[in-house]
């Protein structure tokens, strides 16, 4: 699903539950992060790793280990960009050569409602009103969910270009649904804040996809080079 989200530079590997990369081995130097996690903890962490060697491979680069460096954000080789995810069950990575896009963020939710309480402390009161517009059009879809995902997304582009923490109140995010009805749509990002400089041009906005399949929501935010 994500890889049809995606630019064709970009190569996507996903995984679900069933599939061997979720008991992939970690590298020695990845063990360290999850010492001391649960189960559960450690078979995901693994297996995003998994799926993002092999995205790797695909590009033409030596699988190697993936280390979390500043406020959660993966290390990547030299002269790639890339995002992961997972969620329960599911787990993702994207991988591009860095000559190709910016940045590039994903990320993954189950299909779900929110729990209690999350969107009144992270939602804008714009982006509130127009996600009771969405369910009001199409009640089957749980359109706070795939906001939460997008609003994930947009921080795991903005990441890499900046080195700084963007709030989630500091990008006001519009869900746009296919005009067929189809679980897939586009989003916009208008950043409230300076956004990053990248080439000679200050970006105020980024832009994405998100669709729902199997019981997941996927979300996406490329960066184009100007």
């Amino acid at each position: 699903m994500i890889e049809e989200l995606l630019p064709e530079s970009v190569v996507a590997v996903e995984a679900h539950r069933d599939d061997p990369l979720w008991d992939a081995p970690l590298h020695p130097e990845e063990e360290v992060f999850v010492a001391r996690a649960v189960a559960k903890r450690r078979r995901e962490f693994a297996a995003v790793r998994g799926c993002a060697r092999r995205a790797m491979e695909k590009l033409g680069v030596p699988a190697q280990a993936v280390v979390t460096g500043e406020r959660g954000a993966p290390r990547w080789p030299e002269g790639l960009a890339g995002s992961m995810t997972h969620c329960d069950g599911y787990c993702a990575a994207a991988l591009v050569r860095a000559t190709d896009l910016a940045s590039l963020g994903i990320d993954a939710e189950p299909h779900g409602p929110l729990p209690d309480g999350v969107g009144a402390s992270v939602f804008l009161p714009a982006e509130a009103a127009r996600l009771a517009l969405l369910a009001g059009q199409r009640p089957a879809v749980h359109w706070d969910r795939i906001l939460f995902s997008a609003k994930e997304s947009v921080y795991k582009a903005w990441y890499p270009l900046t080195r700084k923490w963007l709030d989630f109140s500091e990008a006001d995010i519009t869900l746009r649904p296919a005009p067929d009805g189809a679980p897939t749509g586009t989003l916009r990002a208008e950043l409230l804040v300076p956004g990053p400089l990248v080439g000679d041009r200050r970006l105020r906005s980024f832009d994405g996809r998100w669709a729902v399949r199997d019981g997941v929501v996927v979300t996406t935010v490329v960066v184009p080079h100007p």
